[in-house]
C-alpha cells in the first residue's frame, strides 16, 4: 500500500515533468471545429498512468512518449467526432452513464478509496465525474464511428493465406492450454449460524435505535470493509447499482431515515439514507454476513465426493452438473467452463490442481472463493505454432483486423487531407 501511494503520489506532480507550456491551459490543437486543450492531454495522461501503475519520477522518457501518443490519439478521436458531426451519428446518455460508473469504479478500486481518487487527479468526485464523462462518450462515439464504417469488412480465403504466409514467422504461438469442466457446491450456512448473524444485526438495531452513532458502528461492526473505514458510506447510487432485495428498500427510504434488518445473498443489512439526488441515492450500510461453519464446509465436501463417486462409475459428468451445480450458468454450459491457457487460469487454485491430472481424470474437491469444486479435465493441448490446418478461425480474425487497421489508417490520413489540423504546442 506505502508503494501504491508513493506512485499516486509521484502521478500527482506529472505536471512537474512535462514541458512549461502545458502547465497553463489553453488550446493545443485545434482538428476542424474540434479543440484538445492542454489540460484535456494532461488528463488522459493521468489515466495512463494510473492505470498502468506507472511511476514518472522514475520514467520521464516513458511520461514523453505517452504524451505523443496521447496527442496522435486525441487527434485521431476528433477527426472522427467530427465525421461522427457529419454522419449524424450519437450515443445513447444512458449507455454512456452505465460506462462511467464502471470506470469510476474501477479506478476506485485502483486507488482504494474515492478520497485517494480525488488526490490523484486533484479535483473533487463531481469534476471527476463530468470530466470522465465527456471523455467516455467521446471515446464511445468515435468507436460507433469506427464501427459503422468498417462493419461490412470481410477477408478472402486467398487473403488469409496471404497473411498467414507472409507473417507466419512471428504470428503468436498457442501457449499450453486445457479444455475443463467443473461441479461447483457452495456453502451454504446452516440455520445455527443464520441465527448467529441474525442476533448480532439485532444488537446493532437495538444500539441503533438507542441512538449509537451510525458511522462508529460501521467502522467497528461492518463486515463490508471497503465501505466501513468510511463509516459504511456507499457513496451515490442508482438502480441498477445492487442486488435487488438491497435497493428496494435503499429507495423507499426517506432522508436520514434507517432501515429494518435486509438480508441479501451477502447476509444481514441495517441501511440508512443519507440523501436523495434526483434519481440517484446517498446510502451507509452495516452488513453482517453470515459465516458457514467448519461443519457447512465438511458437509459440501462430503457431497462432492458421493458426486465424484458418480462420475467415474460411469455417469455422465454434464448430467451430474446438471444435477448438482451451483454455477448459475450451469444450464447453457453443462459444467463445461471452456478452453484456457494454462498460465492465465484465472482462478490459481484450479491451475494448482490440474497439474499432473490427465484427460479424462477428475480431481478431489477444492476450495475457491467461489466454494467448493471438482474439475474435469477434457483436454491438455500442448504450446505449439499455429496453423491454417488447425487454427482457421483464430488466423481469419487475425487477418480481418490486420486488414481493417490497414484501411483505418488509410482512411485518417485521408480525413487529415480533408478537415485542417493546427498544432499550437510549439508555439
Amino acid at each position: 500500500m506505502k508503494r501504491m501511494m508513493k506512485i499516486f503520489l509521484a502521478i500527482m506532480l506529472t505536471t512537474q515533468l512535462l514541458p512549461a507550456q502545458q502547465l497553463v491551459d489553453g488550446i493545443a490543437v485545434v482538428v476542424g471545429k474540434e479543440i484538445i486543450l492542454r489540460s484535456e492531454i494532461e488528463q488522459y495522461m493521468r489515466n495512463v498512468l494510473m492505470q498502468n501503475r506507472i511511476d514518472p519520477q522514475k520514467n520521464p522518457e516513458m511520461v514523453e512518449r505517452i504524451r505523443v501518443r496521447t496527442i496522435n490519439s486525441l487527434v485521431e478521436q476528433k477527426l472522427l467526432k467530427e465525421q461522427a458531426t457529419i454522419d449524424t451519428i450519437t450515443v445513447d446518455p444512458e449507455y454512456v452513464d452505465q460506462k462511467l460508473n464502471e470506470r469510476i469504479q474501477y479506478l476506485i478500486q485502483r486507488v482504494g478509496s474515492e478520497e485517494q481518487l480525488e488526490k490523484a487527479f486533484h479535483s473533487p468526485m463531481k469534476k471527476i465525474r463530468k470530466d470522465t464523462r465527456r471523455v467516455l462518450e467521446e471515446q464511445l462515439l468515435v468507436e460507433k464511428v469506427r464501427q459503422s464504417k468498417f462493419q461490412d469488412i470481410k477477408v478472402s480465403r486467398r487473403e488469409v493465406e496471404q497473411f498467414y504466409n507472409q507473417f507466419r514467422d512471428s504470428l503468436p504461438r498457442l501457449k499450453e492450454s486445457v479444455d475443463i469442466s467443473h461441479i461447483l457446491k457452495v456453502v451454504k450456512p446452516s440455520a445455527e449460524a443464520q441465527a448467529k448473524a441474525y442476533q448480532k444485526i439485532d444488537s446493532i438495531k437495538a444500539l441503533l435505535e438507542a441512538g449509537a452513532d451510525f458511522a462508529r458502528l460501521a467502522e467497528e461492526e461492518s463486515d463490508d470493509p471497503a465501505s466501513a473505514i468510511r463509516g459504511g458510506d456507499l457513496g451515490l447510487i442508482g438502480r441498477g447499482e445492487f442486488v435487488p432485495e438491497f435497493e428496494t428498500v435503499a429507495f423507499s427510504l426517506n432522508d436520514g431515515q434507517i432501515s429494518d434488518i435486509v438480508q441479501t445473498q451477502f447476509g444481514f443489512h441495517i441501511i440508512q439514507m443519507m440523501e436523495r439526488r434526483g434519481e440517484k441515492i446517498h446510502t451507509r450500510h452495516i452488513l453482517i454476513r453470515v459465516a458457514p461453519t467448519a461443519d457447512d464446509e465438511q458437509r459440501v465436501v462430503n457431497e462432492l465426493l458421493e458426486i465424484r463417486n458418480k462420475a467415474l462409475n460411469d455417469s455422465s459428468f454434464e448430467e451430474l452438473a446438471i444435477e448438482y451445480s451451483d454455477d448459475e450458468n450451469v444450464k447453457q454450459d453443462h459444467g463445461h467452463l471452456g478452453v484456457f491457457e494454462v498460465d492465465k487460469l484465472v482462478v490459481p487454485q484450479f491451475k494448482s490442481v490440474l497439474e499432473g491430472m490427465k484427460p479424462g481424470e477428475i480431481s478431489m474437491p477444492f476450495k475457491t472463493d467461489f466454494g467448493y469444486h471438482i474439475v474435469k479435465l477434457n483436454r491438455h493441448m500442448d504450446a505449439r505454432p499455429l496453423s491454417l490446418e488447425e487454427d482457421w478461425q483464430k488466423i481469419e480474425q487475425m487477418a480481418k483486423n490486420f486488414k481493417l487497421e490497414k484501411e483505418y489508417r488509410h482512411w485518417i490520413e485521408d480525413l487529415k487531407k480533408q478537415i485542417p489540423i493546427e498544432n499550437r504546442l510549439d508555439g
